[in-house]
Formats: C-alpha cells, structure tokens, sequence
C-alpha cells in the first residue's frame, strides 16, 4: 500500500431532518389538534487521531465523507432522530486546513479530535406553531443543511528519533533491526521512497527517505521530506564506513553534507532554535564490518566525538554491538 502524506477532500456534516405536518386522530377526539413532530439534528462532522501512519492510503480511492442525515419528524409529536456523526480517522501529525474559511487542525497526539463541520439543525412539525390565535397550524419547516467545505490534508510524522543520513546509510535495515518495521532493503544506492516506521519499547523510530546535498532547493525528494523531521523528537545520524572504502569524499565530509542541508532548510523557513539543525543528535557509525583495520575505525570514531555528540559504532552483523547499541538507545530514550 502507498504511503500518502498529503490529500484533498471534500467533507459534508449532517442535514437535519424535516419537520412534519400531522394531526391527532384519536377516536373520540374530533377536532385533533397538529402533532407533527420535529426533525432531528444533522451529525457533526470530527477529525480524530489515531496510531496509524498509513490510514491516508485507505482513503485513496474516496476522497467525499458525510455525517449522518437527520431523521424527519413523525406523528405523534415524535421527534426524528439525529443524525449519526462521522470521525474521519487521520494519523497523529496531520494538519488540517478548512480550504473556504482557513482554519486549522494540527493532531499531536492519539484519540484527540476536532469537530470541523457542525450538522444542521432540524425543521420545526406543525405542532411547533400551535398558539391560541393560531390551533390548526399547516406550517412546517424544512431541516437545514449541514456546514461543507473542501479539506487539506497534510502529514508531518511525529516520531522519538528520525534516522537521517545519506542513501545507503543503513537506516533502513537499522530501523528493521530494532523493530518490527520489515521495510524494504536494496543492496544498492537507492533511496527510500517513502518513511518507514517502527516501534521499539513504544517509541516509534522513522526511517526518513535520504537527504541528498541541494535538498533544501527542492533537489532529489527534496524538502517533501525534511518537513517529516521537523516533528521529530531527536535525530540519529547515520554515516556508512563505505564512505572510506569505496574512495568518496570521507565520513565527516558525508556528515557535514546533510548538516548543511539540514541548516540551509531551517534558515528558509526561519526555524532558528526550533529547526532541524538545533535537535539533539546522535552518530552512528554504520557497516563497521567493511573496515579490517581497527586503528582506522578507532580514529573515525575519534574524529566524530569532537563534535562532542554521543558516538555509537555498528555492525548488523555483530549481535553483540547490536545489544549494547539496543540497551544505550532504550536509556537515551527513557529520559526524555
């Protein structure tokens, strides 16, 4: 199933339902007097969080929602019932935009919603009308329709540590390591398409799509994607040892690549110390297998933690660097 970060709907509350022209007809009573009932309320229209990512692709193929009509007014002085309301399930980091009055929704956490269309009050019966000048009333009312208006849809993932790094870094078979995440992994330089999310001990790890250098001008997946980071409580940074083996242009230089791009993001959208380039950070050192010397991996790892940043060196090929990272992680995590 696609991953949908952005939608267009179109969204209708509830028309009330009508009120009723009726009169008693009881035996013995022959000049019954009107009881025709009034009509119910249309249903409220709400937006409501839940711990679902990839519900937006549910709504791929409808892109029109409406609450429940209200029920018309009976006989009897019945009343009709209200119309059912509807909750449109949306995942935690959507933003929401009334496109005719620009109001906006942001959802930042589960189970909180928003009614965004009130539902229409329902018509009046003829026994509303009723008074001492006026017994044998013929009027009714008709209900009123319910508030409408076009929707956008907007996710920002919310998640306790985005993966970033240059493509092929390794986020994604980290963030299949440490979770139950099973997303997608090329054994070639590509970049993923789409974010990836995992739960580790109940915090949610996403795999962002890599960041490539002129990201912040719209370059390859460009900002399309920095903006999920921007929800992102902190950031692990991901640089490959490939770096030094296949003769690129070198770890740090890979490191400060995406920093860049990072800040250069942050200064157009004038972040300053809410940015991306001011969360707190980690460095992991990715693919340590494809380095035999260990003097060249000590002074990687020496060359990093001047940046004076907590500095962690994997293998997913050594269970046990996967268990000290695993136990470090869950520690780091727990205190925020």
């Amino acid at each position: 199933m696609a991953f949908i970060d952005e939608m267009t709907i179109y969204a209708e509350a509830g028309r009330g339902g009508d009120g009723v022209v009726r009169w008693r007809q009881e035996k013995f009573v022959p000049k019954g007097g009107p009881s025709g009932g009034d009509g119910g309320r249309g249903g409220d229209f709400y937006i409501l969080a839940v711990r679902d990512v990839n519900i937006l692709s549910k709504y791929k193929a409808k892109k029109s929602f409406g609450a429940g009509r209200g029920e018309d007014g009976g006989k009897k002085s019945l009343h009709g019932k209200n119309g059912e309301d509807f909750y449109l399930e949306l995942p935690i980091g959507s933003i929401v935009t009334n496109l005719e009055t620009d109001e906006v929704w942001q959802l930042t956490e589960a189970d909180q919603k928003f009614m965004v269309l009130r539902g229409g009050y329902g018509g009046f019966g003829n026994e509303h009308f009723k008074s001492s000048t006026n017994t044998t009333p013929k009027e009714s009312r008709e209900g009123q329709e319910g508030e409408k208006g076009n929707f956008k849809i907007e996710l920002e993932l919310f998640a306790d540590i985005g993966l970033i790094g240059l493509p092929n870094a390794g986020k994604t078979s980290l963030l299949n390591t440490l979770t139950n995440a099973e997303a997608k992994v090329g054994d070639y330089a590509f970049t993923t398409l789409d974010p990836n999310l995992g739960d580790f001990y109940g915090y949610i790890i996403a795999d962002i799509p890599g960041i490539i250098e002129g990201a912040a001008e719209g370059k390859g997946l460009g900002v399309k994607f920095l903006k999920h980071i921007k929800r992102t409580k902190m950031l692990a940074h991901l640089v490959s040892f490939e770096n030094l083996v296949k003769g690129s242009t070198g770890m740090i230089k890979s490191y400060k690549e995406i920093r860049k791009e990072l800040e250069k993001y942050d200064k157009k959208l004038k972040l300053g110390v809410e940015g991306l380039a001011s969360k707190e950070e980690i460095i992991i050192l990715t693919k340590a297998d494809v380095i035999d010397d260990s003097k060249v991996v000590t002074k990687v790892i020496a060359t990093f933690e001047k940046l004076n940043k907590k500095v962690f060196v994997l293998s997913l090929f050594d269970d046990k660097m996967i268990k000290k990272f695993n136990d470090a992680l869950a520690k780091i995590l727990k205190k925020k």
